[in-house]
């Protein structure tokens, strides 16, 4: 039995490793009907093309191999990274000033091949090259209020050209100025003011914004330009500074920005006019970001709104231009506020006259050039990417912040790890480009993304093979792919014959189980049980569902040897039941000895006594906490041998089953030892007395008691001794208490008598001089003192 228990539990635990390998194994469970859904379930997944191979072509290659497909028959197309463009990084620009040849980072063109969820791995070397090339843009609130600025601003060109020359020999610098949209309630429209608004004072006319002189190297001209510039006037404190920004990035010719380094710096003492405040001047079309200059003015300031801060920073990032704050102190926390939100732009405070502005600038551009971070365009979907920086000093960096390393100077070389994994097949038979940049620099990275979607052997499939049941396919890695038409494993089917082109759907019995429960092949919509080795083995069911041997088994035997299996539970022969049909309803083997089944104290379950209350045994006879059978005896016994006991006034009713042989000592009773149908028994009786008598069962009728007319009782106590040993305790104990008694009492006079001569000594001063007495006073006699 235990055997079996063992061999059972072996079986299931096998069967349980199975399925739970199969559950785990997505190349089986997705069911793949092609080599090209086989290989985007996952990189572990591959294809057998071998034409006559049997068992599940999409597995794991190391089950495919195990389960007979040739080395040549496995299709498991992988992803790789080709480098196209690989320019090595330089540090400063050659002497002809070839702008192309200044190389910040390496390499500039990678082609990949993605397989689903397969991650391709590259690295981006970035290095900060010297002397690179600058274009700055200088924007500048007019108002009245910045007056004092612009005085500074004047001789800003030659004084930059030459500070930024330890940065860049190839500097250019522009101007722009900005006021206010030209609608009330932002200025006042009359022709007063429109002429001159800081009346008294000498203003130049109201305006939005104003491409004063686009880029240049001649720091004079310059100087020249900005000097011809006068403040104007507006009613509110905000500007429009959004709308000249978004001018100033956009119009990319008029300004004439190079696909070098951008600065924009923006100086004011004011806040911003933002999106949805053109309504108070009636303007409600939103800014469309495009350019709209003429005569370097900007000329649809009244008709469209200011720009939101979402759309500021996507043109500033999509246009690589690098910004940097110039305002005072009272507005340095908003704008600190806005620049959170756009990459590579910066803050500095800007003295009340402007004196610090290139030092502000110069300081700005070093922080923002010392930070390297990389930014990809738009990934396709199912495709995601990963960064992990390597900065200086050995510090590595993952997550959000793998993009980016800080503290670089010039020369100073970083590399970031680059991941691309993508999922599925997101852009099938088709390549998509993305491209990583450095913010705030003109370089960036073009990589090719080609999807595997389909195998190679895709490519070599033959039409109308005979294999695809008289040439109704394509014959394609292994499997056919009918034409129009037929269905069918091997386009057997016609799609005359069949309700649904999902001729497996037909084959399950639900949407759970495989087809033809894993036992049999489907045929245009129908299962055709495999066959066993063993022909008295088979299977049977629509489905292929049942069979007559995977039924329980006991003893090793299908069905117990009591029964047949029918689609795997048994059916038990007469007087048999149970799974395995191992249980008997004979109950023959479970009469007692009193032919009753089980003792009357049990019910018999599959041939064996089940026995209830306190009673065990395979008959349940055996009652270890039930009285013996001596002690229910007793009072007949005692009753009919020496009319005595609790039965002695109904003796001869409730006793007259027992036959009494009287004997004269216990000695004379049968010996149990040579007869083991006698039972031995010694009782007490009411007087304190112990009688002897054996029974025997042999006898279904009456009960044969033996009985001892000898009783052996209790011998009667001496008396006089006890009473003399009483006595003598009694005496004993009164004379040790007079002892002791008489011990304490001489030791109280002792004490009491030296007490007494102590207080005796003391006293004998009383009745003399004290020897040791002296007095404190000197007696003189006056001999001529006659007094009395």
């Amino acid at each position: 039995m235990d055997m079996r228990v063992l061999l059972i539990s072996a079986l299931l635990g096998f069967v349980s490793h199975v399925r739970a390998k199969t559950d785990r194994n997505l190349c089986i469970s997705e069911n793949p009907k092609t080599c090209g859904e086989c290989i985007l379930i996952g990189p572990q997944c591959v294809w057998c093309k071998d034409p006559d191979f049997k068992f599940s072509r999409c597995d794991e290659k190391e089950s495919l191999q195990k389960a007979g497909c040739t080395p040549l028959g496995i299709e498991n197309p992988r992803g790789d990274v080709t480098t196209d463009k690989n320019k090595t990084v330089t540090n400063r620009k050659n002497d002809k000033g070839n702008l192309d040849e200044i190389i910040q980072i390496q390499p500039q063109k990678l082609t990949l091949k993605l397989r689903s969820e397969e991650s391709q791995k590259f690295t981006l070397k970035f290095k900060r090259a010297e002397d690179y090339p600058i274009d700055l843009y200088f924007l500048m609130d007019l108002s009245d209020s910045m007056r004092s600025n612009l005085e500074n601003v004047k001789n800003l060109g030659a004084d930059l050209a030459k500070e930024m020359r330890h940065i860049t020999k190839d500097l250019r610098i522009g101007f722009g100025s900005f006021l206010e949209k030209l609608v009330m309630p932002f200025i006042l429209r009359t022709p007063k003011y429109l002429e001159n608004p800081c009346f008294p004072n000498d203003c130049t006319a109201p305006f939005s914004y104003k491409n004063v002189l686009s880029l240049t190297n001649d720091s004079t001209l310059f100087t020249q330009e900005v000097s011809k510039q006068k403040t104007s006037g507006n009613l509110d404190s905000p500007e429009a500074g959004f709308d000249a920004i978004m001018q100033a990035v956009v119009c990319t010719k008029e300004i004439g920005w190079r696909n070098v380094t951008r600065l924009l710096v923006f100086s004011t003492d004011a806040g911003f006019h933002f999106a949805g405040d053109g309504k108070l001047g009636g303007i409600v079309r939103p800014n469309d970001g495009k350019c709209y200059l003429s005569n370097n003015m900007y000329t649809m300031s009244h008709k469209f709104d200011y720009p939101t801060i979402s759309q500021l920073v996507d043109t500033l990032s999509d246009n690589n231009i690098q910004t940097i704050f110039a305002v005072t102190k009272q507005f340095q926390d908003l704008y600190q506020e806005l620049s959170d939100l756009i990459p590579k732009s910066t803050v500095g405070i800007l003295t009340d006259s402007s004196t610090n502005v290139i030092d502000l600038i110069i300081d700005a551009y070093n922080s923002l050039s010392s930070e390297v971070i990389l930014e990809n365009s738009r990934l396709p979907a199912g495709v995601s990417i990963s960064y992990v920086s390597h900065c200086k000093d050995g510090e590595i960096r993952k997550g959000e912040s793998g993009r980016k390393c800080s503290n670089i100077s010039i020369g100073d070389e970083v590399n970031f790890d680059i991941e691309i994994t993508a999922k599925g097949c997101p852009s099938k038979n088709k390549s998509e480009t993305i491209k990583i940049k450095p913010l705030g620099f003109n370089e960036e990275v073009e990589i090719v993304l080609n999807f595997i979607c389909e195998c190679e052997c895709h490519k070599e499939g033959i039409q109308n093979s005979p294999a695809c049941h008289f040439g109704n396919g394509t014959l394609e890695c292994g499997v056919c792919r009918c034409n129009e038409g037929r269905l069918g494993k091997f386009c057997e089917c016609s799609q005359d014959e069949v309700k649904t082109d999902d001729l497996d759907a037909n084959c399950r019995k639900d949407n759970g189980t495989d087809v033809c429960s894993n036992n049999g092949e489907c045929f245009c919509g129908t299962c055709e049980c495999k066959k066993r080795d063993n022909p008295e083995e088979r299977y049977s069911g629509k489905f292929c569902e049942c069979d007559n041997f995977s039924c329980d088994r006991s003893d090793n035997k299908l069905c117990g040897g009591h029964g047949r299996c029918e689609c795997k539970k048994c059916i038990c022969d007469a007087n048999y039941i149970g799974s395995a049909c191992d249980c008997s309803l004979d109950t023959s083997t479970c009469l007692a000895s009193n032919k009753q089944i089980c003792n009357g104290h049990g019910t018999c379950v599959c041939g064996k006594c089940k026995c209830s209350d306190t009673y065990e045994g395979p008959t349940c006879e055996i009652c270890p906490t039930c009285p013996r059978i001596c002690t229910q005896h007793k009072d007949c016994v005692e009753c009919r041998q020496f009319g005595m006991g609790s039965k002695k006034h109904t003796c001869e009713t409730n006793c007259s089953n027992f036959n009494i042989i009287a004997v004269k000592s216990k000695e004379d009773l049968p010996q149990s030892s040579n007869q083991p149908h006698i039972n031995d028994c010694k009782e007490r009786d009411t007087d304190d007395c112990w009688f002897f008598f054996t029974y025997d069962t042999k006898n279904d009728d009456k009960i044969e008691v033996h009985v001892a007319e000898k009783k052996e009782c209790p011998s009667g106590p001496d008396i006089i001794p006890i009473v003399a040993g009483v006595v003598a305790g009694i005496v004993l104990i009164g004379l040790a208490l007079l002892l002791i008694w008489k011990l304490l009492m001489i030791i109280h006079d002792r004490r009491e008598f030296a007490k007494f001569e102590k207080e005796k000594m003391n006293a004998r001063w009383d009745t003399g001089e004290n020897p040791i007495y002296k007095s404190a006073v000197t007696t003189v006699l006056n001999p001529k003192y006659e007094g009395n």
